[in-house]
Formats: structure tokens, sequence, C-alpha cells
């Protein structure tokens, strides 16, 4: 038998060939894919755009047509390799198949452009966004977003109603570059802040960082460190994402730490995957990262002092469950709050929409996702909804708000740091 003309990745993806060659086409993956299941189409499977990147590889399919459309229409929540039995590395390649299409000129639509100046020149500079989200929340203590909204076009008032209330600027003051352990000491950790966290989370932030004190570690929070890349990655920019990863690779090497501690699941994949992004070079920071419920499922964490009387569904953030594995620590953690019933619900490991800025640039895809979340989490009748990921928290708190429920989103820190509240607060150390 002759062997095939094509033995590697001759066409357009070179980078994701040998990545295609793991897939053995089973179809285990369909029915965890949000798009499969919304549209029934094979293209819209992993199954279909692993095919689709392979034809590019070999020059087979041009970047053109049918894989950029399904490249921009796919979520990236790697429920996919959950369900893989051959280990695909699915999120890898559909970041360089994106970096591929950007680089051909494939993504030059009005949102992709928008989208691309807004990541490079506003969300990567900390003091442009702590500009831009100072601008926001004065907008909305005015009461001028309801003006404002009223004036949009019906899609664009929509995706307006995704941004929370901004803290007020105190809120959002910068945290202590060191923090002290509190009791028995167990080690000493950096603390990630990121970029969209510590503006319109700051309260999320600072709960993070009292409870990791509370739980007797030490906290240093470097204050050259930035956004982490992933949303640039997500868009196709992987250039950018490395330049970012590299600023922060700099950052957590200054000092000797055990861990980095991260609380938005996003940017814990991100870093995670800093070895792929820059092949040796970015492993030291991925190996030292851990999500924050991670770290303190495996230290076991200190008997809270009080009670969080409620019924709580959590639910999983993609980029926690599917692409960092960490699923049991979340639960475990909130399992030990007295008063606090932990309520199942059917699809907790399915992609609410947010994907990043999906439910900016895919508004009609990110709807269909949601409403089947949303569909589980309100037949639980949770009173609080538990996440760990920055725009899950944006989006499930959005379509709760739509359809009448009065159910608060809260990431599990600040249920894990109201139950521990009684404790004296964590203190900068000089």
């Amino acid at each position: 038998m002759s062997e095939p003309v094509l033995r590697r990745g001759d066409g357009a993806l070179p980078a994701v060939y040998e990545g295609t060659l793991d897939c053995v086409h089973c179809g285990l993956c369909l029915s965890s894919c949000p798009t499969y299941l919304a549209t029934g189409r094979e293209s819209a499977s992993p199954r279909g755009r692993v095919y689709l990147m392979r034809g590019a590889a070999e020059g087979r399919v041009g970047l053109d047509g049918l894989l950029a459309e399904e490249a921009s229409l796919c979520l990236g929540c790697r429920a996919c390799e959950t369900a893989c039995p051959a280990g695909v590395r699915y999120g890898a390649m559909l970041e360089d198949t994106r970096a591929a299409l950007v680089a051909a000129g494939e993504r030059q639509g009005l949102a992709q452009r928008l989208e691309r100046f807004v990541l490079r020149h506003v969300v990567a500079h900390r003091a442009r966004l702590r500009a831009a989200i100072a601008l926001l929340g004065g907008v909305q203590r005015l009461g001028l977003d309801r003006v404002v909204g009223a004036l949009l076009p019906h899609r664009l008032r929509e995706r307006q109603q995704l941004l929370p209330r901004i803290p007020a600027a105190a809120e959002r003051a910068p945290l202590p570059e060191r923090v002290a352990a509190q009791g028995e000491p167990r080690g000493r950790v950096a603390f990630f802040t990121g970029c969209v966290m510590s503006e319109v989370f700051a309260p999320v932030q600072q709960a993070t960082v009292r409870l990791l004190a509370r739980n007797g570690f030490e906290v240093w929070i470097p204050r050259d460190q930035g956004c982490c890349g992933a949303l640039h990655a997500h868009a196709g920019d992987l250039d950018h994402a490395r330049t970012l990863t590299r600023r922060n690779l700099a950052a957590f090497s200054r000092e000797e730490i055990d861990a980095v501690v991260v609380d938005s699941a996003g940017c814990g994949a991100a870093m995670k995957d800093a070895g792929h992004w820059l092949p040796g070079e970015g492993e030291p920071l991925a190996t030292r990262v851990r999500d924050v419920c991670e770290l303190l499922a495996e230290v076991g964490l200190r008997a809270p002092v009080g009670a969080f009387p409620a019924r709580v569904c959590y639910d999983d953030p993609c980029h926690l469950v599917h692409a960092q594995g960490v699923a049991s620590a979340p639960r475990e953690l909130l399992a030990k709050v007295p008063g606090l019933e932990l309520v199942p619900h059917d699809d907790p490991d399915r992609c609410c929409g947010a994907a990043g800025t999906y439910n900016l640039t895919q508004p009609e895809m990110a709807e269909q996702v949601l409403a089947a979340k949303l569909d589980s989490l309100l037949a639980a009748d949770p009173q609080v909804v538990a996440t760990g990921n920055p725009g899950c928290m944006m989006q499930i708190a959005m379509g709760l708000a739509r359809r009448g429920s009065p159910a608060r989103v809260m990431h599990p820190v600040e249920i894990l740091d109201a139950a521990q509240g009684a404790a004296p607060a964590a203190g900068p150390v000089s």
C-alpha cells in the first residue's frame, strides 16, 4: 500500500497537524458540545472542526468559508476534552486555528476589530482599564446607563445588561502588596489579580486574600503583574497573549513562593497553558498555578466560625472543570459550611454561553446556550448560584434577572469568607 502524499502539516495550519491525528473520530464528544446540540451540524461539533482543521493543515481546506465560520462559532468550553478518550488537546488547536485565521485576514469584521482594539489597548493596560471602569461606574451612579440603554438598539441594550454594578472607587483600591498569615503558617503564596476581576469583582479578590490569610498563607501580590492573555488567545491574538504571559512569568519569578493562586477560572486555565504558549519558557509559571478552591481543598479548610444558611447550586466554570480538571474541590469546601444546603442541578458542567467575549461576538448562540443553563438552575430553585469565573457570574446573573429569579450569584470564596467572617481581618505586612 502506498503512503499518503501528505505526512505533515503542509497547508495553512501546520501547527495543529499532529494534534488532529490524535482524534479517532469516535463521536463521544458530540453530546458534550453546546453548539452541536444547538445546531445538529457535524461541522459544529469538535469532531467536525478537527476534521476541518486537519484538512486545512493538509492543504485540502482553505481558511475561509466553513472553517472560519465554525472556529468562530465554537465556545472554546473544552468540554470535549473531558469527554475525549484519546486526549485530544482541542483547546490548543482552536487557539492556533483562530490565530491563523487572524493572520489570513479572516477575522476582520467590525466586532472582531473592536474586540482586538479593546483587548490590546484597554484590557491589557491596567491604568486605562481602571479609568474605563471608573467611567462606567460614574455613569451607573448617575443613572445615565438607563438613559443610554433606552437609546441603544435592542441587541446592544441586551449586551449592556451583562455589566454588573461597578464597585465604588474605595472598594476597588489596590490590594496591599503583602498580607500576613494568621494562625499556624501553612506557606507563602502569590495572588494573581488579573484585569477584569480586580476592577469589576474587587470584593471577590479581597475575600480571596482574607480567606488565604485566615487559612495560614502569607500572600504576596506583585505590583508588576497584569492581564493573563486568555481573552487575547481566545480571539486569535496569540502573539499578544505570549507577551502578557512573559510579563507575568517575570513578575511571579522574583520571589520564592509555594503557588500562584488564582480566583478566576479562565485566568487559571490560561496560566496553566503557559507551557503551551511558551514551550521551554512558560512551564515554571504553569506548574505553580492553583485555583483558590483547589489549593484550600488540598490543605484543608480551617473550620468556619459562622453559618451561611442558604440553598446553593454550584455551577462549574468550563475553564475550571474541563481545562483544569477541578470539579470536586469547590463542592467539598462549600459542603463544610454550616447551614449551607448544596443543591445539585442537571447540567452543572455545561457551558453558560459567556466564554470570554463570546456572548458579545456570538449573541444568538450564547443566548441558546444560556437558556438551557437557566432551565437547569431554576428547576433546582436555589437562593444562591456559586461559580468561580467573572464571565460566568455576569452571564448567569443577567439570565436569572431576566427570568425574574431572586437568586444571587456569588463566587465560592465570598461564601467561604462570609462563613469565616468572625475571624480578624487580614492585615498588611510592612
